[in-house]
Parts: C-alpha cells; sequence; structure tokens
C-alpha cells in the first residue's frame, strides 16, 4: 500500500497531535501503551490512551479504496516506520511519558496487532533484521570456545 505525501504528512500531524498531549505538565504520566487503531473501511485513524480515551483522530481516504487482505500488515510496515522515523528526529523527546511505553496497532475489537515502536532507553526491540547472521556467529563463537 503506497500513500501520497499529504496522507502520510496527515498521519504523522494525527500522531503529533495525539502525543502533545503528554507535552504539558510538570509530572510524568505512566502509560504503558498508545493505540492506533486504523479502520480500512471508514478510512479513520484512531488513537487512544490506555484507558481509551481518544487522543486524535483523523481519516485517510486511500485506506478506503485499498481492497487488499493484508491491510494491517500493510498499515503496520506504514506506520512502524513512520514512528521510528519520528523518534529518529526526536519528536518524542519531550513527552512527559515515564519510559518504557509502546505504540501498539490494534484492531476493531482493540486486540493488540503489533508492537510498532518501543520508547525504552535500555530495551531494544529483536527483528528480522538484528537476527540476521546470528546462527553462524553462535555457531562460530562455539566452534572457537570448544577448540580451546
Amino acid at each position: 500500500m503506497k500513500l501520497s505525501q499529504s496522507s502520510v504528512t496527515l498521519l504523522e500531524d494525527t500522531i503529533k497531535k495525539a502525543v502533545s498531549k503528554y507535552t504539558t505538565g510538570e509530572e510524568q504520566t505512566y502509560v504503558t501503551d498508545i493505540h492506533l487503531q486504523p479502520d480500512q473501511n471508514s478510512g479513520e485513524l484512531s488513537i487512544f490512551d490506555d484507558d481509551d480515551q481518544e487522543l486524535a483522530c483523523s481519516t485517510i481516504e486511500e485506506w478506503t479504496a485499498y481492497e487488499g487482505d493484508d491491510f494491517y500488515k500493510n498499515t503496520e510496515s506504514l506506520l512502524s516506520s513512520l514512528l521510528n522515523q519520528m523518534n529518529n528526529e526526536g519528536c518524542f523527546d519531550k513527552l512527559n511519558i515515564l519510559k518504557p511505553y509502546s505504540f501498539v496497532l490494534v484492531d476493531e475489537d482493540k486486540e493488540t496487532i503489533a508492537e510498532l515502536l518501543l520508547m525504552d532507553d535500555d530495551t531494544l526491540l529483536v527483528n528480522d533484521e538484528l537476527l540476521k547472521g546470528l546462527d553462524e556467529e553462535l555457531d562460530t563463537f562455539l566452534k572457537d570456545l570448544l577448540e580451546k
């Protein structure tokens, strides 16, 4: 699923609006997850906190025209990339949220589909790219260790 630049910008603005609720105040807020709920039929992206309070909502018209069976998979990839880009740009640096917390993709029943981005200073999510070649490295390490 390829979105126009205006739709990607709208998604980014919606996420910024949702997290802007956590940039005010002196006291840090405890949030475990920020839920992103896309709806293919209506084209809406709704963003909720842990208490199911809506933080932001927007409509992505291109989602309603998408006819594939892999809507959530494509949306997961798109939103994960966007959130990682925003994180690298420092968009989440000034939030008054205690770490760790996550941005998660949820379905219409608010069941978690995927963790899109984990915000934690000490934890790294393991993904396929990180695990590439791990078997060979471990085999080589074990062989070297046993030979000594």
